[in-house]
């Protein structure tokens, strides 16, 4: 299966994202962490990090691994590409977007985060708000982490998995 978690910085996907994927044993592709790779080997990211996020999930998912994408995924392009990787590798795939509804809670984490992965530059509150994050069309689980607790958000995303 291949859970596909989308959502602006700072609402709380990686945090999700490493929970899961311990608690099921999990392959975690995280888009942030194949661009900032990238751009160590001197390559200038645009589409790139996502085009390999693609092919490693798709490998992994093909060897029968649960897989966890966590991204911004933000435009129907985008979406559309992860659910393409499920049908081709002939697995069921979980939409969960992972918003968080209070703005003031919302800038704070993404003001106090800290970088895990280095030498990658954190956006600031002004890219996250200008960021072009395209609405959502079809069915998804939305999680709003200003409303839920770490614990919670895990707990529907297993239900929506049957995990």
């Amino acid at each position: 299966m291949l859970l596909i978690l989308s959502g602006l910085p700072g609402t709380g996907k990686t945090t999700i994202a490493r929970k899961v994927a311990r608690q099921i044993a999990a392959v975690h592709v995280r888009i942030d962490s194949i661009e900032q790779a990238l751009r160590n080997a001197g390559v200038r990211v645009e589409a790139e990090g996502y085009r390999v996020g693609y092919a490693v999930a798709e490998d992994n998912l093909r060897l029968g691994r649960l897989v966890i994408a966590d991204s911004v995924n933000p435009w129907p392009l985008t979406r559309e590409a992860w659910r393409s990787v499920a049908r081709r590798a002939a697995v069921p795939h979980v939409d969960v977007e992972i918003v968080c509804s209070d703005p003031a809670v919302h800038r704070a984490r993404v003001e106090g985060r800290i970088a895990d992965i280095p030498g990658h530059v954190l956006p600031a509150w002004e890219d996250v708000v200008r960021r072009d994050y395209r609405p959502w069309e079809g069915e998804r689980l939305e999680i709003d982490t200003a409303q839920v607790t770490l614990d919670e958000a895990v707990r529907r995303i297993r239900a929506t998995m049957r995990l």
